[in-house]
């Protein structure tokens, strides 16, 4: 694999967050031109001196504002309540330098051999081995635990896994896994809010509206289309070499690259968290807790056995 730099790395990813945030309102505004589209060329007939292309470009016009306040609104919500979103997500909690000594003595002393700013600690209650970083800034980066990976790994393994999290904040890896998180977030929203609204209007159609019917089922199934393939290009957009670099990185840390493949191996027989249902957010684990069968193929995780094959040859 070829080598790529802290700072390469730290470029590319501050490049891909930035792009991010450009193409959602893009991507939004397009879908509400197509609404429009969609609705004055079904309609068009009804509305006299005016070309039904014209009235949809004049209704875009003025839905215009409203679409780019929607999408100022969401990502100010999504930056202030990230850390509260994936925490609700993950089941996760803050961990208490008295409830866990041995933790943030690791924590710390890779911190401070690194010259890294302290994260915040957090905890899952479950018994599987996982863990994860998130934040996008120093007051928000978080390393979380899942309280199986703290009780049956050595000190050695829990470094490297800790040195791992360390090194996707050090690379800002985080930062562009919550802007992709935030990003899917909405699509998926609002399909789910459309094909609802979908099928509970198909509930109460009748043979007076048949034609509006057809337009929303036409205008629900392009938003699904469109926001399943956003889904699946930010997932491809989120490269699975950031887990490499992030093993390299812990193997730098703590000088011991075995240890965190050990580690890696005892993850891969139980990471399953129950709590983690979303996707999106499964991967920001160390190893995808919702990794299964053909979907492996589309995941944001290279496979496990080849991450431990590297660092053994180290």
């Amino acid at each position: 694999m070829k080598y790529v730099g802290i700072q390469a790395q730290k470029r590319v990813n501050n490049f891909k967050s930035t792009l991010l945030l450009i193409l959602f309102p893009c991507i939004i505004l397009l879908l509400v031109w197509i609404f429009f589209q969609i609705i004055y060329g079904q309609f068009g007939d009804e509305y006299s001196n005016y070309d039904a292309t014209n009235q949809a470009n004049m209704m875009f016009v003025e839905a215009l504002p409203w679409a780019i306040g929607i999408c100022l609104v969401w990502f100010l919500i999504a930056y202030f309540a990230n850390t509260a979103i994936i925490n609700l997500s993950t089941g996760s909690r803050p961990l208490e330098r008295r409830d866990n000594k041995r933790i943030y003595n690791l924590v710390e002393n890779l911190c401070i051999a690194n010259n890294m700013s302290m994260p915040k600690i957090n905890i899952i209650d479950d018994d599987s081995l996982n863990a994860f970083a998130s934040g996008i800034n120093k007051k928000t980066f978080t390393v979380t635990l899942s309280r199986g990976i703290m009780n049956k790994l050595n000190d050695q393994e829990l470094e490297g896994v800790i040195a791992h999290e360390l090194t996707h904040i050090r690379n800002r890896d985080v930062k562009l896994l919550i802007v992709s998180i935030v990003f899917v977030g909405i699509f998926s929203f609002l399909t789910q809010m459309l094909l609802r609204s979908l099928l509970y209007g198909n509930r109460r159609s009748s043979s007076n509206n048949k034609g509006g019917g057809a337009v929303v089922v036409v205008v629900a199934l392009i938003l699904a289309v469109v926001g399943y393939l956003i889904t699946i290009m930010m997932r491809f957009a989120i490269s699975r070499k950031r887990e490499y670099m992030a093993d390299a990185g812990s193997a730098e840390m703590t000088k011991n690259p075995l240890a965190l493949a050990s580690a890696l191996r005892k993850i891969s027989t139980d990471s399953r968290i129950e709590a983690v249902t979303q996707k999106d957010v499964a991967q920001l684990f160390i190893d995808n807790p919702l990794k299964k069968g053909i979907a492996g193929l589309f995941s944001t995780h290279p496979p496990i056995e080849k991450r431990i094959k590297i660092l053994e040859q180290f």
